[in-house]
This record gives structure tokens, C-alpha cells and sequence, in this order.
């Protein structure tokens, strides 16, 4: 059976954890040191989504303050992405519903799941109730994941490349 390729990318505000869930992934390791990412950084990794092998090509975009500062050229050719919010800094999880919106814009309806990142700091977490019903009530699968333990970090990617291949 032939490999098929497929583009995801990293979305998300400053500081949420694309990076070091990029890095936790590939290379299996994380990193307590913040390096911002300019513009656009690439990784690959296959993994085996149903009886498919799947080469991912993984975009870790840059962390956008603002919707209007993404750039729609990195978001072109994406089969999926993955959204990241940091649990911790609840702004970054409405900031991620803006970017959504956003990339739906752009990508039309493709796979994506919403990451909420640092679950190993979840008792600092700020997302409440009513958060929890707002993602629920956006229709968005949500992932806890820890890039610093690596939990749900297989799971996350595992997840959407089945989506992607296997189309619901």
C-alpha cells in the first residue's frame, strides 16, 4: 500500500505549547526553554492511521496575538490542524475559537481537534464550567495534553490523522 501525505498545522496564540508538542511527538522530547517560532518551522513523522501509513508534514506556524496576522499562505494544502490552548491562560482558549473561525475561512471544513495543553499543570488551570460548555457547544473534540509528560500527545495526532484518512 502507497504512503500518503498529509499537511497539518499548529495553531494557536504565544506561548501555548505547539512547539514543544511538535517536539514531544517527533523526537520525543520536551524542553523547559521557550524559543518563539518565527514564520514557519516543518516537521515529518509517519505513523499508522487504520491499515494506512501516513507521512505527516508537520507546520508549527508562529503564535499570532491577532486572527488577522495569520497567514493564509501556511494554512494552504492542510488536511487538518491541530488548535492549541494553554489550560492555564484562559484568554488563549477564546483566542483559539478566533483562530478557528479564522482557518475555517480559509481551509473550508477540514479535520481539526482542539488541544487543551498543559494538563500537568491543571490544578493552575483557568478554564471553568462554562468554558468546558463552550467548546462542547462549538461542536470541537477536545484533547487535555502535557508536552512537558507527554500525555495525550499520541493520542492528539493519532486522532486527527484518522479523521483525516478516514473521513466520518
Amino acid at each position: 500500500m502507497l504512503m500518503i501525505q498529509k499537511k497539518i498545522c499548529m495553531l494557536g496564540t504565544f506561548a501555548v505549547g505547539k512547539t514543544s508538542l511538535v517536539q514531544r511527538f517527533v523526537q520525543s522530547i520536551y524542553s523547559d526553554k521557550y524559543h518563539t517560532t518565527v514564520g514557519v518551522k516543518i516537521d515529518k513523522k509517519v505513523l499508522r492511521a487504520g491499515d494506512q501509513d501516513v507521512m505527516l508534514l508537520l507546520w508549527d506556524i508562529q503564535g499570532e496575538e491577532s486572527v488577522e496576522d495569520i497567514r493564509p499562505s501556511y494554512l494552504r494544502g492542510s488536511a487538518g490542524y491541530l488548535l492549541v490552548a494553554d489550560g492555564t491562560r484562559r484568554d488563549t482558549l477564546y483566542k483559539a475559537f478566533a483562530i478557528q473561525a479564522k482557518a475555517r475561512e480559509i481551509m473550508g471544513e477540514v479535520p481539526f481537534l482542539l488541544l487543551v495543553n498543559k494538563a500537568d499543570l491543571e490544578e493552575q488551570y483557568e478554564l471553568n464550567d462554562f468554558d468546558v460548555e463552550q467548546i462542547s457547544q462549538r461542536g470541537m473534540q477536545m484533547i487535555k495534553t502535557s508536552a512537558k509528560t507527554g500525555s495525550g500527545v499520541e493520542e492528539a495526532f493519532l486522532t486527527l490523522s484518522q479523521k483525516m484518512v478516514v473521513p466520518s
